[in-house]
């Protein structure tokens, strides 16, 4: 079937007609009203076989005259894609030959380079052209109508940009329009006295958009018309494709607030890593005296779009709480913390009596957790080797004592031991053993600050913490470097050679033997996104490390060499504690020993801020290895498409697959979709009201100077390099000088740190593992720089200004 009226249409035909057509038809059958017009389906197109005599006879039934031919992709205007602008339209197309003209130049849109690039973008391998021809309405005003605030999220807000005539100017950028904002519940009033809408229009829209939305169940793009009678016509309607997703309905405002960031990761997690994150987290609160509820163990860490946030609400709203939450807040970076400041004048948000945390858990919390880390803290400071030789064994032990059942557990044995034993080694002692030394290590990284306040400046308080040792996430890249060392007699194999293939040949054995098999035993638990269980692992799939050696063996330099750089930087820091030790000496005699004192115990201690996070990744790894064995079961008995589909899973529903044969198959499909799309995502909102609004997104713009972008202090320095914009570390390139410029930075990213000659992220905070590990390797760092991504370009040359919290787009000579 080549041609169809738009009447005949509907939301099952997509495949025939393509997004716009079958958007076109349900609106018709729900009786909204649409300019008359048929389809030219997909079938035409894939035989490249255009029914001409149809085609004309079709238009002469619509009466002929001026038509709009509009393309129909079969991956156009989806929830996910909106494909807005990708493909052409023709107005006011007048006559047979011109109407075949047209029709042909829709299909050869198809493939036009901006439609290619946006598919390839949005992960769509290919599509199919139908062409929409309808007749023409010669409108008094036009223009687009969303049923949510595309800028900042708020589901309850509308906004109609109209203009006299023609509404693609709109859609061109072309007019500035009116623009009118109101809310869903209220109203509609224009903002402006003169305007080309009424009120009585602005009403037709609001209650065309209800319906419309209410019929598609998601928010609407809604292209409109009124023509001179006064009738509105609607010409298309798609979901917003760019709205981030809702938190659950609680029925009341409330506030959540994002904390990947601080652990440097904004990529979408897992069901299944959200799942054991809260199960493996509630255990080690419950295991310190803290009572949660029986059935969400952490309810107040709330995935959103496979995010985790941490509602905020109750502790907006305590008078007992609030005054100190800024301060407290700052540790997550200018923007977030402005954010809240702004929510707490919000009415929704005025102060009640009540305090958000349970008396009792604080109680046994304390007495549980305090005598360990004073003790440990105190211990630390004064025998500081030691100390650290006792979170190494900490970390050690918790790792012997993760031991996974034996090879002859059935798979319900493998998945109880998920649950409840998996992480039962990080409530041993050893845990505790490692957490005063921890505590020490970050105390003493702040502390001088303070002490040395008008005597030392940031910059010189940052050159202190470079080439810190006794991190294990800086000795793991450094021993990655090694590695890069003892492949240089092999250097054309490892740079000549796609890193996937080199993983291949390594598993196979043909591979030099360069180390890689020390270095996994020792880091194959780890990863990008590694508190994510559902990420593999290094030790399942090595590519990404022989990307980072081949980005080694690129330096040619032996002076830009890691191992020197970060040599550097610590024989800079020694000096710099001798030059502030006499200068504060001098100045203030007792707080300048003070200073001293614990700077030279931050060089012994402060390294050890990643380890506890280090000695908690073998649970995970254990996990991920008994979580795929159990899927691979459930594959042989017909529940699971793949193995890892579990990951797409949380831990009861996985427990009801195997207990009671239950089939998640549909579910799986439906996450793995949404996890897609969510990885495209360039922007995750740090601070999101209930009803979606990015707060961050209400703030004025911070004024600064042309071709400067503003971001936070990270790792003091200046830096003038290309940048290389990078949004995933697996198997990414850097040349060695270039600026990295990412959306936040974990522990799977610092390999890359040790060739670039400085840091932009969209995200972070100044104890974040990004600016940390920055610091350490004595280069700049500039953080929550936002949109830094897509306002930054790979190969533009920047200077950044890790001091100042700036970058400046520098011009080419």
């Amino acid at each position: 079937m080549k041609l169809l009226q738009l009447s005949e249409i509907d939301a099952s035909m997509i495949d025939l007609v393509g997004g716009k057509a079958a958007g076109l038809g349900q609106m018709i059958k729900a009786g909204e009203r649409v300019p008359d017009g048929f389809c030219l389906t997909v079938e035409a197109y894939t035989s490249r076989d255009l029914p001409e005599k149809e085609l004309l006879d079709a238009y002469e039934r619509l009466g002929g005259g001026r038509v709009a031919v509009r393309s129909s992709a079969t991956a156009e205007d989806l929830p996910d894609a909106s494909f807005a602008g990708q493909q052409d339209t023709f107005l006011d197309v007048d006559g047979a030959a011109a109407l075949v003209d047209a029709v042909r130049k829709c299909w050869d849109s198809l493939h036009s380079d901006r439609a290619v690039v946006y598919r390839a973008t949005v992960g769509i391998d290919d599509a199919a052209m139908a062409v929409v021809i309808q007749r023409m309405i010669d409108p008094t005003a036009a223009g687009v109508l969303f049923t949510a605030n595309p800028i900042t999220g708020c589901r309850t807000e509308m906004i109609v940009d109209a203009a006299p005539g023609l509404g693609t100017a709109i859609v061109d950028g072309t007019v500035v329009p009116d623009h009118y904002v109101f809310d869903h519940r209220a109203r509609a009033m224009p903002h402006q006295a003169e305007g080309c809408l009424d009120t009585r229009q602005l009403e037709q829209l609001r209650d065309a958009g209800l319906r419309l939305q209410r019929h598609f169940g998601s928010p609407q793009d809604i292209e409109w018309a009124i023509d001179s009678g006064g009738v509105l016509w609607l010409l298309q309607s798609r979901p917003i494709t760019t709205l981030f997703p809702l938190p659950p309905d609680t029925g009341e405002a409330r506030l959540y607030l994002e904390f990947g960031h601080i652990q440097g990761m904004l990529r979408p997690c897992t069901p299944m890593g959200i799942s054991l994150l809260k199960t493996g987290s509630a255990m080690w609160f419950q295991a310190n005296g803290v009572r949660g509820g029986p059935r969400d163990p952490l309810p107040r860490l709330v995935p959103i779009g496979g995010r985790l946030y941490f509602d905020l609400t109750d502790f907006v709203r305590s008078k007992a709480m609030r005054k100190r939450l800024p301060t407290s807040l700052q540790v997550y970076g200018p923007r977030v913390q402005g954010a809240v400041e702004r929510i707490m004048t919000d009415p929704r948000f005025a102060p009640r009596r009540g305090f958000p945390l349970r008396t009792g858990n604080i109680l046994r919390a304390t007495a549980k957790v305090l005598p360990n880390v004073v003790s440990g803290f105190v211990s630390s400071l004064a025998r500081p080797d030691a100390a650290r030789a006792r979170a190494y064994r900490a970390a050690e032990e918790i790792r012997r004592l993760t031991v996974p059942p034996p090879g002859s557990a059935t798979t319900a044995e493998r998945l109880r031991w998920v649950i409840e034993d998996s992480h039962r080694a990080i409530m041993s002692h050893g845990m505790l053993g490692l957490t005063g030394p921890l505590m020490a290590g970050i105390v003493l990284g702040v502390a001088p600050s303070g002490l040395l306040k008008g005597i030392a400046t940031d910059e010189e308080l940052d050159i202190v913490l470079g080439g810190m040792p006794h991190n294990v996430t800086t000795e793991m890249d450094l021993a990655l470097w090694e590695l890069a060392v003892n492949a240089r007699e092999h250097r054309e194999v490892f740079l000549s050679t796609p890193p996937g293939e080199l993983a291949a040949a390594y598993r196979a054995g043909r591979l030099p033997d360069i180390g890689m098999a020390g270095f996994l035993d020792k880091y194959g638990m780890r990863a990008a996104a590694e508190i994510d269980v559902g990420m593999p692992r290094w030790d399942e799939d090595p590519a990404p490390l022989f990307a980072t050696i081949a980005n080694y063996l690129r330096v040619d330099d032996p002076e830009q060499a890691p191992d020197r750089r970060f040599q550097r930087a610590a024989e800079k820091a020694e000096a710099m504690i001798e030059t502030l030790s006499r200068r504060a000496r001098r100045l203030r005699p007792v707080r300048g020993r003070v200073a001293t004192f614990l700077m030279r115990r931050s060089r012994k201690l402060t390294g050890l801020r990643e380890i506890g996070k280090f000695a908690w990744l073998p649970a995970i790894q254990a996990a991920r290895r008994q979580l795929l064995v159990v899927g691979d079961d459930l594959v042989s008995r017909g529940l699971l498409e793949r193995g890892d589909d579990i990951m797409f899973l949380t831990l009861d529903e996985a427990r009801a697959a195997v207990d009671e044969a239950t089939d998640h198959r549909p579910l799986i499909a439906a996450r793995r979709a949404d996890h897609r799309r969510e990885l495209r995502r360039h922007t995750v909102p740090g601070a999101l009201l209930s009803d979606g609004t990015d707060v961050e997104a209400l703030a004025p713009p911070r004024s600064a100077e042309d071709g400067v972008l503003v971001g936070m202090a990270g790792a003091a320095g200046q830096a003038t390099g290309r940048a290389r914009v990078i949004r995933d570390p697996v198997g990414a390139y850097i040349e060695p000088g270039e600026i990295l410029v990412a959306p936040t930075t974990d522990p799977g990213w610092t390999p890359l740190f040790l060739t670039t000659a400085g840091l932009v992220t969209e995200t972070g905070s100044p104890v974040a593992h990004g600016p940390t590990v920055a610091r350490e390797y004595g280069i700049p760092a500039v953080i929550c720089v936002r949109d830094a991504t897509r306002e930054i370009t790979t190969g533009r040359l920047i200077a950044i200004d890790g001091t100042a919290g700036t970058v400046r787009m520098v011009d080419d000579d």
